[in-house]
């Protein structure tokens, strides 16, 4: 019989062992994670206050800011405080919590931006009908059915990967409890595993890009048959924050997911990890508001209120 050992605890490596590193990390990844905060809690913030903003649109916005600020928070300040303090112990149901959170959340934001897109095609290609068709019982609707398939998707990855027996090692080559790193720690045959989380991956990403593509093909098609040049230019500035935003989360996801554990390099892993745990979080407000009059408008008023209290206390 094969002696396995329980693990009761794991060793999270992170991302460098150079002792000379960890003060310009920690001092990197505290100033994103501060501008991660500020920019997506500002966005729900500015949802929240400035009714212009209570529209379809800006109600998928506000869960995707609630989303990005929830999962870079399940990650980012347990890393920053391990580079602070040097312990890199992580116990076994604190792993499988992070990576049953971690990852509910970014099947949720997956189902969001096909939400969105869903959003747009009918803001473009049916304005007329954009009221009845987005009410608000179906923007609920959807919003609903996106986390009850983030938590669905999170109940089979958690599962499948903690089923595994660890027996050879509890040293975890990464930063946080994702699933690829810990899957390298089984020493049981992880073939069906493996291909099960495969699935479980690509069938909801592949079904948010079909129905992305599928939106954006009307989209496009309902631009070209507009005469107007300013036409043109609304149309496409109201969907170039979200194609840019898709573009970055589906790229990075694909590229860490979509291939089997043994072409997985780590050090490459954990550059992607740390793109879409703690840069794409930072990001996605800047690029909502970026070119984004409303958001800008929602701003400055709220920023004038807050001048004309100050000085009027």
């Amino acid at each position: 019989m094969e002696n396995r050992t329980e693990v009761t605890e794991f060793i999270l490596l992170g991302l460098t062992n150079d002792p000379h590193l960890q003060v310009p990390l920690f001092i990197t990844f505290l100033l994103i994670y501060t501008i991660t905060v500020a920019g997506n809690l500002g966005m729900l913030l500015l949802i929240l206050l400035d009714p212009r903003l209570h529209t379809p649109m800006y109600y998928f916005l506000g869960n995707l800011s609630l989303v990005d600020f929830c999962y870079s928070s399940v990650v980012t300040p347990s890393f920053i405080g391990r580079l602070l303090t040097g312990n890199k112990i992580i116990s076994y149901n604190a792993c499988a919590a992070q990576m049953f959170l971690f990852t509910a959340l970014i099947c949720v934001e997956n189902y969001l931006f096909t939400a969105m897109a869903y959003d747009r095609y009918a803001a473009v290609c049916k304005p007329l009908h954009y009221t009845s068709t987005m009410r608000s019982s179906v923007c609920v609707g959807l919003v609903i059915g996106c986390y009850v398939l983030g938590l669905l998707n999170a109940c089979i990855h958690t599962g499948e990967a903690f089923s595994q027996s660890f027996c050879s090692s509890n040293m975890i080559d990464h930063f946080f409890c994702d699933v690829p790193p810990v899957m390298a720690l089984s020493c049981t045959d992880k073939q069906v595993t493996e291909l099960v989380l495969f699935y479980a991956v690509s069938v909801p990403i592949f079904f948010a890009l079909l129905v992305i593509w599928i939106s954006y093909f009307f989209i496009f098609g309902t631009i070209l048959r507009m005469h107007l040049a300013a036409g043109h230019h609304k149309a496409l500035s109201t969907c170039a924050s979200h194609l840019t935003a898709v573009s970055v989360f589906y790229g990075t996801a694909m590229f860490m997911y979509l291939q089997p554990s043994s072409s997985h390099s780590m050090d490459t892993d954990k550059i992607a990890s740390v793109f879409y745990t703690m840069v794409i979080p930072m990001l996605n407000p800047i690029v909502y508001s970026l070119r984004n009059k409303e958001v800008k408008s929602a701003f400055l008023k709220v920023k004038s209120a807050v001048t004309w209290r100050q000085k009027n206390v």
